[in-house]
């Protein structure tokens, strides 16, 4: 029996059509063919041993991925391997005994690099001469939501004090209707409320008024960013550059945004709890896995404990 990776891996695109949001599905669909068919597209999938897997994953370790991203690869690997056994008549997951990658210090000094302190955020919004932009990393920041689900937000989502998290929008147009598609959120526990803050809460009421004001419509369900529409991400990312450039700090993605907001509740000893709530994880363990992770000084504090200790035998 022989069947190459790439014709599995095409087999794999019609299973999974159905399944997966297309955000998802197009994630996965540049994931798979500029990061894993160039490597294993040739191989006979019957064939694949796991130190085939190994190398894989340290061709992947010498490159400049984050932790993260090389996690998600594994992901993906392992899903495609199960599909393998569970239609294809494969005997064994290769990445699934091999295991994912394991956070390494540099992953770590990586990963604290791609947030905004408290500080580098209040430099950051200063820079922000539109009340729109400017109120929509503002939610950002202090929400936590994923981009998709802040842009999808309209003003019958926010109640006093909170946002009701019940829809997300695709980052690209729909090839048949060149609209963006609006979907359920991309996990069942994202469905979920968000507490904010008054000041957030006040601001977000200024751009209802404005747009009142611009479309003469006090009963129109605007989108709470962009009006009759929401904002383009791409235009959303212009003004984040512009204002990155402005004060003087270092890029970071849309989704930064998000680990800001938990990193900077997880260090001001907000219960994990509450924070993978917060954020709509389904369990607490996908949150210490993505931020657990930078309290190094902690870590030093626990072996010199240790060594003290160890001195007393």
């Amino acid at each position: 029996m022989h069947l190459s990776f790439k014709e599995a891996y095409f087999q794999y695109l019609v299973y999974i059509d159905d399944k997966l949001k297309n955000q998802t599905k197009r994630t996965l669909k540049e994931r798979f063919e500029n990061k894993i068919i160039p490597y294993f597209g040739n191989y006979d999938i019957y064939k694949i041993k796991e130190i085939d897997y190994m190398n894989f994953k340290n061709k992947l370790n010498k490159n400049n991925y984050s932790y993260n991203y090389k996690r998600n690869i594994h992901y993906l690997m392992t899903s495609f391997f199960d599909f393998c056994i569970k239609k294809l008549d494969l005997k064994e997951n290769v990445a699934k005994n091999v295991g994912n990658f394991k956070k390494t210090i540099e992953d770590i000094k990586k990963n604290d690099k791609n947030i905004y302190t408290s500080i580098e955020f209040k430099k950051f919004i200063r820079c922000f001469d539109n009340i729109i932009y400017k109120t929509f990393f503002e939610t950002m920041y202090f929400s936590g939501c994923r981009p998709g689900e802040i842009m999808a937000l309209k003003f019958s989502d926010l109640n006093k004090y909170y946002l009701s998290i019940n829809k997300t929008i695709d980052e690209h147009c729909d090839k048949k209707t060149k609209t963006r598609l609006i979907n359920t959120p991309k996990t069942l526990t994202s469905n979920r409320i968000v507490y904010i803050n008054k000041f957030l809460y006040k601001n977000l009421l200024n751009l209802k008024n404005l747009y009142i004001k611009k479309y003469e419509d006090e009963n129109y369900d605007y989108f709470i960013f962009g009006g009759k529409k929401p904002l383009a991400p791409t235009t959303i990312n212009r003004y984040k550059k512009k204002a990155c450039n402005k004060a003087n700090l270092k890029p970071i993605r849309l989704h930064d945004f998000r680990h800001s907001h938990a990193t900077l509740l997880i260090n001001k000893k907000v219960p994990l709890k509450v924070v993978s709530s917060r954020l709509g994880h389904s369990k607490t363990s996908t949150t210490i896995d993505i931020y657990v992770h930078s309290d190094l000084k902690q870590e030093k504090r626990v072996t010199r404990t240790l060594n003290f200790i160890r001195l007393l035998f």
